[in-house]
């Protein structure tokens, strides 16, 4: 059964830290490009990060370049967003995905095979 579980959500202040996990079970980890997506209320889900299959390759979406840092371990077969800086619009569901493109420039939701149930982040002003 694949599955994709987020932790280490919750409310922070402007400013802080806060590092989210997934962990991967069910399938080929390390056969996987991982992303991380997040949906504000209101809003559309957005695409944050990706990483590439070995973890050398990463790309950020322009609204979090600078301040996020992803990275993966293919050992452990988890992926972390690192989140510095944070402010109250990063305020969302963040998810987790998996997708067999071996690309970095998997930016499209369509794109992705397996997802996690979300998390929330919520950054007080």
């Amino acid at each position: 059964q694949v599955q994709l579980v987020e932790s280490g959500g919750g409310l922070v202040q402007a400013g802080a830290s806060l590092r989210l996990s997934c962990a991967a079970s069910g399938f080929t980890f390390t056969m996987y490009t991982m992303g991380w997506f997040r949906q504000a209320p209101g809003k559309e889900r957005e695409f944050v990060a990706v990483v590439s299959r070995g973890g050398g390759g990463t790309y950020y979406a322009d609204s979090v370049k600078g301040r996020f840092t992803l990275s993966r371990d293919n050992v452990e077969k988890t992926g972390s967003l690192h989140m510095d800086s944070l402010k109250p619009e990063d305020t969302a569901v963040y998810y987790c995905a998996a997708t067999r493109l071996a690309v970095v420039s998997a930016r499209r939701e369509s794109e992705y095979d397996y997802w996690g149930q979300g998390i929330q982040v919520t950054v007080s002003s």
